[in-house]
């Protein structure tokens, strides 16, 4: 197999600007609803890119959880390196990816812890596994073998019971985002990709069409 024989013709959609809603959250909002009434699997997976201290990138998968006060939640250990990282520069990325649809959404951004009672009230809606787990997993750190996270997940189900509280170093960020870009693929490889940013001084969104 040669990769860069793989080839793939964009035929689905389009994005014109007299389509798109003038707020991208509820264009975003839009696009989701499509994701999942397409069936796209864990559409709400995200990659969030961070940098170092040193400024080395690095890029995971997150789930969000929640659009809220004009951003993007999610939810984690605060002492995990993208926690660390975070704490040094607040500024991110994220990207969403629904390739069923050929259509991709990029955020620019900066993070924000949410409120103390949000994080509360969405760790105890997490199953009871997920719950200990927060508590039981030292995020990034790294570990002697499966067997040592496995008793320390029974240390804490010992020691919490079905009803432990949200760890003080886990919890969720908001990402308020500064730019939002939709793109969808289209035939020839002239996809469209439409980009809002925060108007300067203004409390709205000023629209742009990029170049593929």
């Amino acid at each position: 197999m040669k990769l860069a024989d793989l080839r793939q013709e964009y035929m689905r959609a389009g994005l014109a600007e007299a389509d798109a809603h003038a707020d991208p959250l509820v264009q975003f909002e839009r696009w989701f609803r499509d994701a999942e009434a397409a069936g796209v699997s864990l559409a709400n997976a995200m990659t969030l890119a961070t940098v170092s201290p040193s400024g080395a990138p690095s890029a995971r998968i997150v789930l969000l959880k929640g659009i809220e006060e004009g951003g993007f939640v999610f939810y984690t250990n605060y002492l995990s390196r993208k926690g660390r990282e975070l704490a040094a520069n607040p500024l991110v990325c994220l990207v969403f990816l629904w390739s069923d649809l050929e259509r991709q959404v990029r955020v620019e951004g900066r993070v924000a812890r949410v409120a103390v009672a949000t994080s509360d009230a969405y760790y105890d809606t997490r199953p009871l596994g997920a719950r200990l787990s927060a508590w039981a997993s030292a995020q990034s750190e790294m570990v002697r073998d499966r067997t040592a996270l496995e008793q320390a997940l029974a240390a804490m189900r010992a020691k919490h019971g079905k009803h432990p509280r949200r760890p003080p170093n886990w919890g969720g960020y908001r990402v308020e985002p500064q730019a939002i870009e939709f793109w969808q693929g289209r035939a020839d490889r002239l996809h469209d990709r439409l980009l809002y940013r925060r108007a300067a001084g203004a409390a709205g969104w000023a629209l742009e069409r990029l170049a593929p």
